[in-house]
């Protein structure tokens, strides 16, 4: 239980810290074109197979520490990015492209820390005269949603087990 109450990243501290940032120059880091398989589409030929998706997703974050430290540790890391996102496009349920870039922006901002995220997925050749078809989002993490976040899993933390299961 103690290692709840740990200082952790994400700390209100954090958030200010990083509310101060989010005036400042964002850093961006990016990966463009990554090219996956999954299930997506509201037409009963969509639902059954996987069909290629394209996504680029940029990522703001506060001048990396990394510039000074040369550690990946000290920024987002693309390649733990790029598994994170490929595990989702395998796991997701949803089946519009709004719906799933939508949850790309929440592994972005809430998992990888980011400040602000834009996603840009798309199915290319979903029609012969088209290239592509798709959404463009961008969205930025909020100190109250985070702050939200947090709480509410240290509440579901706290709550385990207090509640008999119905038998």
């Amino acid at each position: 239980m103690s290692a709840i109450l740990q200082p952790t990243a994400g700390t209100v501290s954090d958030l200010a810290r990083e509310s101060s940032f989010a005036s400042a120059a964002l850093d961006q880091v990016f990966i463009e074109g990554l090219t996956a398989q999954t299930v997506i589409g509201i037409h009963d030929s969509e639902l059954h197979a996987p069909q290629p998706v394209v996504l680029d997703v940029t990522a703001g974050v506060p001048r990396a520490l990394a510039c000074d430290t040369d550690r990946i540790a000290d920024t987002l890391d693309y390649s733990q990015l790029r598994e994170r996102i490929l595990r989702l496009m395998a796991e997701h349920r949803v089946q519009l492209l709004e719906a799933l870039a939508e949850q790309v922006a929440h592994v972005v901002l809430y998992e990888f820390r980011a400040l602000w995220v834009r996603v840009r997925l798309a199915k290319p050749r979903k029609f012969d005269d088209v290239q592509a078809v798709g959404v463009l989002i961008e969205r930025h993490r909020t100190a109250l949603a985070d702050a939200a976040q947090r709480g509410a899993a240290v509440l579901h933390v706290i709550g385990a087990g207090m509640v008999p299961e119905s038998r």
